[in-house]
């Protein structure tokens, strides 16, 4: 029996699966709509769909690097409980694995790829939801590179609950890139240099500083030097290489990595559920709205 798309668009509706698992079940069954949600339901699909309206803002960030190439990851679960289950640290490392050496551009891309053991690697990720009870989702990654003459450096705070991966060149000591990779953890700086913030983000401070100065009753003709002045801080504020170094405070983190003749090419840093709504638990409402079922 020829699978159409009204099919697929009403199994998905049924069950909360995919487009290409409903298709796939759909085929398998010969377009038995009953059987295709046994099909799925036997596969884990649409148990795990059922949970795809809950947040998982909880997790993991979790680094593996190969060779010259390193992948940094975010993996979400609802509960900080299910992030330090021995499974879903295992999963974490398989999906870093794979991402290291397929290379997906997104999330969205990975998740449609075959994985070494023959699985489509959204279909993985669902067999796992459907073991530990909670939903599961691949948020972000960033695969970086270096060259021979580089080094990664790889740090996790508190269990993976921040991750950081830099890229450092003209060195090979793993400890300076690490230091490097604790600092951006700890200070969280958005870029890496001056020259990385733009223009504009530039004269937006410029203009907001310049009228503090004015309404602090400034004489209108230090005003210019003041601000100047106050665009340093704002620059160490957001500036890797402009910041105080946090192993040697006297020290800015630019000397620091000049010393060491290196140069910092790239960091990412993923904090778990940074940006995430996060579910506010209120056991009182949840029992009285179970009481009233």
């Amino acid at each position: 029996m020829a699978v159409t798309a009204q099919m697929v668009k009403e199994l998905r509706q049924k069950t909360g699966a995919g487009m290409m698992d409903c298709k796939k079940a759909l085929t398998e069954t010969n377009g038995d709509m009953e059987k295709a949600i046994d099909y799925l339901r036997e596969k884990g699909i649409a148990k795990a769909a059922k949970k795809a309206d809950r947040i998982a803002a909880e997790g993991t960030t979790f680094i593996m690097s190969q060779g010259n190439e390193a992948v940094i990851l975010e993996v979400n679960s609802e509960t900080d409980f299910v992030a330090k289950n021995e499974g879903f640290q295992t999963l974490v490392k398989d999906l870093a694995a794979h991402v290291l050496a397929k290379k997906p551009a997104t999330a969205e891309e990975a998740l449609e790829q075959t994985m070494d053991n023959g699985k489509q690697l959204g279909e993985f990720i669902n067999e796992a939801i459907s073991k530990i009870g909670e939903k599961i989702t691949l948020r972000r990654f960033a695969i970086k590179t270096k060259s021979d003459n580089g080094v990664f450096g790889e740090y996790l705070h508190m269990g993976g609950r921040i991750g950081v991966l830099t890229v450092l060149e003209g060195t090979t000591d793993a400890a300076i890139a690490k230091d490097i990779s604790m600092h951006v953890a700890a200070l969280n700086p958005k870029y890496i240099s001056r020259e990385q913030v733009s223009q504009e983000e530039v004269e937006r401070e410029r203009e907001v500083l310049t009228q503090q100065a004015l309404n602090e009753g400034k004489p209108e003709k230090i005003v210019g030097k003041m601000v100047e002045g106050r665009l340093g801080k704002f620059f160490e504020d957001i500036c890797l290489l402009d910041q105080s170094f946090v192993k040697n405070p006297d020290q800015k983190v630019g000397q620091f990595v000049k010393e060491n003749n290196a140069e910092v090419k790239e960091m990412v840093r993923f904090e778990v559920g940074e940006g995430m709504e996060k579910r506010q638990e209120n056991f009182a409402e949840e029992v009285m709205s179970q009481m009233k079922k």
